[in-house]
């Protein structure tokens, strides 16, 4: 069963210089895969998730519904939280660029971006407060307030990998040059 929310644009082994395999225009597209963290912890909620579902079915054999049903809602919002984990991170298409994270997403259309630049700078490690100096992507507007930092190398699907990192930072700017 093919995830397309684990794929990326390209292989790993793909050559450097195809930066847009595919242009359809409402097919937005991760250019990285995500870390194994993150994909590691949804695996542990999805896990949960199955041993709540199986207790929910114990309690509704036992006899009480409204228990039953308020354990499946609660597998049904772990579920939903790791599949939303999965979805964070940056998105492209032809449109624009898209910014996932836990409870919103931000869109801004290719012709609003004014410059894409790695940069060091500190960055925060795994999202936590304490920084670390390191490598961040930043995307400054034509005109509006700047968007946060899109990625760093120290993020939780950037962690050890940091030729994963340039590998994503060129191709999002490969998407901005192409379609600015």
């Amino acid at each position: 069963m093919p995830l397309p929310f684990l794929t990326a644009d390209r292989a790993p082994d793909a050559p450097r210089g195809e930066a847009l395999p595919h242009a359809a225009q409402d097919h937005w597209r991760r250019p990285y895969r995500p870390g194994s963290m993150r994909v590691g912890i949804a695996a542990v909620l999805l896990l949960l998730a199955s041993y709540i579902l199986f207790s929910a079915l114990i309690i509704a054999l036992a006899g009480t519904p409204a228990g039953a049903s308020a354990t499946v809602g609660l597998a049904a919002l772990t579920i939903v939280f790791a599949l939303r984990l999965l979805r964070i991170g940056v998105w492209v298409s032809p449109r624009g660029l898209r910014q996932v994270s836990l409870l919103t997403t931000r869109t801004v259309r290719w012709r609003d971006v004014g410059r894409v630049s790695t940069v060091q700078q500190p960055v925060r490690w795994v999202g936590l407060p304490r920084t670390v100096q390191g490598q961040a992507l930043l995307i400054e507007r034509r005109r509006g307030e700047p968007l946060r930092t899109l990625l760093t190398d120290h993020n939780s699907d950037f962690l050890r990998r940091p030729d994963a990192f340039e590998r994503a930072a060129d191709l999002i700017e490969a998407w901005a040059a192409e379609h600015r």
